[in-house]
Protein backbone atom coordinates (compact mmCIF):
# COMPACT_ATOMS: atom_id res chain seq x y z
CA UNK A 1 0.00 0.00 0.00
CA UNK A 2 1.53 3.47 -1.21
CA UNK A 3 1.72 6.23 1.45
CA UNK A 4 -1.02 7.90 2.47
CA UNK A 5 -1.80 12.11 1.72
CA UNK A 6 -1.07 12.83 4.93
CA UNK A 7 2.71 11.36 4.90
CA UNK A 8 2.99 12.92 0.87
CA UNK A 9 1.83 16.33 1.89
CA UNK A 10 4.65 16.21 5.42
CA UNK A 11 7.34 14.94 2.22
CA UNK A 12 6.30 17.76 0.07
CA UNK A 13 6.64 20.50 2.72
CA UNK A 14 10.02 19.03 3.84
CA UNK A 15 11.22 19.26 0.16
CA UNK A 16 10.51 22.15 -0.68
CA UNK A 17 11.11 24.14 2.28
CA UNK A 18 13.83 22.33 4.06
CA UNK A 19 12.96 24.18 7.16
CA UNK A 20 14.29 21.68 9.28
CA UNK A 21 18.04 22.99 8.39
CA UNK A 22 17.13 26.75 7.92
CA UNK A 23 16.59 28.03 11.83
CA UNK A 24 15.57 31.59 10.04
CA UNK A 25 12.35 29.94 9.11
CA UNK A 26 9.19 28.66 10.79
CA UNK A 27 9.61 25.28 11.16
CA UNK A 28 5.31 24.38 11.29
CA UNK A 29 5.30 21.81 14.49
CA UNK A 30 1.79 21.18 16.66
CA UNK A 31 3.08 24.13 18.53
CA UNK A 32 3.11 26.56 15.68
CA UNK A 33 -0.20 25.49 14.36
CA UNK A 34 -1.60 26.13 17.74
CA UNK A 35 -0.44 29.33 17.83
CA UNK A 36 -1.47 30.16 14.19
CA UNK A 37 -4.87 29.41 14.69
CA UNK A 38 -4.73 32.23 18.32
CA UNK A 39 -3.69 34.79 15.62
CA UNK A 40 -6.20 33.88 12.69
CA UNK A 41 -8.86 30.69 12.62
CA UNK A 42 -7.77 30.95 8.73
CA UNK A 43 -4.38 31.15 8.85
CA UNK A 44 -4.30 26.92 8.25
CA UNK A 45 -6.40 25.64 5.03
CA UNK A 46 -6.94 22.65 4.36
CA UNK A 47 -8.52 20.95 1.41
CA UNK A 48 -9.03 16.82 2.06
CA UNK A 49 -10.29 15.60 -0.82
CA UNK A 50 -11.60 12.35 1.13
CA UNK A 51 -9.07 10.55 1.13
CA UNK A 52 -6.59 12.79 3.12
CA UNK A 53 -5.19 16.44 2.55
CA UNK A 54 -4.31 17.53 -0.81
CA UNK A 55 -3.71 20.96 -0.34
CA UNK A 56 -2.30 22.88 2.44
CA UNK A 57 -2.39 26.64 2.91
CA UNK A 58 -0.65 28.97 5.81
CA UNK A 59 -1.18 33.00 5.63
CA UNK A 60 -0.15 34.58 8.35
CA UNK A 61 -1.89 38.50 9.41
CA UNK A 62 0.60 40.49 10.98
CA UNK A 63 0.90 44.20 11.26
CA UNK A 64 2.57 46.51 9.05
CA UNK A 65 5.72 47.20 10.69
CA UNK A 66 6.77 43.56 10.87
CA UNK A 67 5.74 43.22 7.60
CA UNK A 68 8.34 46.15 6.45
CA UNK A 69 11.15 44.57 8.77
CA UNK A 70 10.74 41.30 7.48
CA UNK A 71 10.84 42.84 3.88
CA UNK A 72 14.09 44.65 4.38
CA UNK A 73 15.50 41.59 6.08
CA UNK A 74 15.47 43.41 9.47
CA UNK A 75 13.50 40.14 11.33
CA UNK A 76 13.41 36.60 10.03
CA UNK A 77 10.12 34.39 8.83
CA UNK A 78 10.49 32.75 12.35
CA UNK A 79 10.69 35.99 13.79
CA UNK A 80 7.70 37.60 12.30
CA UNK A 81 5.99 34.69 13.63
CA UNK A 82 7.02 34.90 17.19
CA UNK A 83 6.88 38.96 16.88
CA UNK A 84 2.94 38.73 15.38
CA UNK A 85 0.56 40.02 18.45
CA UNK A 86 -2.45 39.10 19.14
CA UNK A 87 -5.61 40.70 19.39
CA UNK A 88 -4.58 43.72 17.36
CA UNK A 89 -5.81 44.97 13.63
CA UNK A 90 -3.40 43.13 11.07
CA UNK A 91 -2.63 45.32 8.01
CA UNK A 92 -0.57 42.71 6.25
CA UNK A 93 -0.90 38.89 5.63
CA UNK A 94 2.11 36.90 4.69
CA UNK A 95 1.56 34.04 2.18
CA UNK A 96 3.58 31.62 4.39
CA UNK A 97 3.49 28.26 2.17
CA UNK A 98 0.77 26.70 -0.08
CA UNK A 99 1.46 23.30 -1.10
CA UNK A 100 -0.53 21.10 -3.16
CA UNK A 101 0.05 17.02 -4.21
CA UNK A 102 1.22 16.83 -7.54
CA UNK A 103 -0.99 15.28 -9.26
CA UNK A 104 -3.97 18.13 -7.92
CA UNK A 105 -1.80 21.15 -9.13
CA UNK A 106 -2.73 23.39 -11.49
CA UNK A 107 -6.74 22.59 -10.97
CA UNK A 108 -7.10 26.37 -8.77
CA UNK A 109 -7.52 24.37 -5.47
CA UNK A 110 -4.45 26.63 -3.93
CA UNK A 111 -6.31 29.88 -5.29
CA UNK A 112 -9.84 28.87 -4.44
CA UNK A 113 -8.44 27.92 -0.37
CA UNK A 114 -6.62 30.66 0.03
CA UNK A 115 -8.54 33.48 -1.22
CA UNK A 116 -11.43 32.26 0.83
CA UNK A 117 -9.15 32.22 4.00
CA UNK A 118 -8.19 35.77 3.18
CA UNK A 119 -11.54 36.97 2.36
CA UNK A 120 -12.14 35.39 5.85
CA UNK A 121 -9.49 37.44 7.48
CA UNK A 122 -10.32 40.75 5.91
CA UNK A 123 -13.70 40.35 7.61
CA UNK A 124 -12.03 40.92 11.21
CA UNK A 125 -8.73 43.40 9.45
CA UNK A 126 -8.20 46.29 7.63
CA UNK A 127 -5.83 44.06 5.13
CA UNK A 128 -4.11 46.59 2.88
CA UNK A 129 -0.98 44.49 1.96
CA UNK A 130 0.25 40.80 0.78
CA UNK A 131 3.48 39.84 1.37
CA UNK A 132 5.81 36.71 0.09
CA UNK A 133 9.35 34.98 0.41
CA UNK A 134 8.65 32.69 -2.80
CA UNK A 135 10.46 29.12 -2.92
CA UNK A 136 9.59 28.53 -6.05
CA UNK A 137 8.10 29.71 -9.48
CA UNK A 138 4.79 28.11 -8.69
CA UNK A 139 4.77 30.33 -5.56
CA UNK A 140 5.67 33.20 -7.10
CA UNK A 141 2.91 32.62 -9.58
CA UNK A 142 0.77 31.82 -7.09
CA UNK A 143 1.25 34.73 -4.76
CA UNK A 144 0.73 36.90 -7.99
CA UNK A 145 -1.95 35.40 -8.52
CA UNK A 146 -3.92 35.88 -5.45
CA UNK A 147 -2.91 39.56 -5.24
CA UNK A 148 -4.53 40.08 -8.05
CA UNK A 149 -8.02 38.26 -7.70
CA UNK A 150 -7.68 39.92 -4.06
CA UNK A 151 -7.22 43.67 -5.50
CA UNK A 152 -4.36 43.95 -3.01
CA UNK A 153 -0.48 44.69 -3.28
CA UNK A 154 2.09 41.97 -3.60
CA UNK A 155 5.52 43.10 -1.74
CA UNK A 156 8.14 40.27 -2.23
CA UNK A 157 11.41 39.24 -0.26
CA UNK A 158 14.18 38.67 -1.94
CA UNK A 159 16.99 36.66 -0.88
Amino acid sequence: MGKSNFERMLELAEEVFASKNDPNQLDVNEEVMEQLQRIHPESISEFDNGHGPICWIIQIPTTRQLMEQFLANEISEKQLFELTPLNVPYQAVYLCSGMVLEEFRRKGIAKKLAFEALSKIRESHPIESLFVWAFTQDGDIASESLAKISGLPLFKKVG
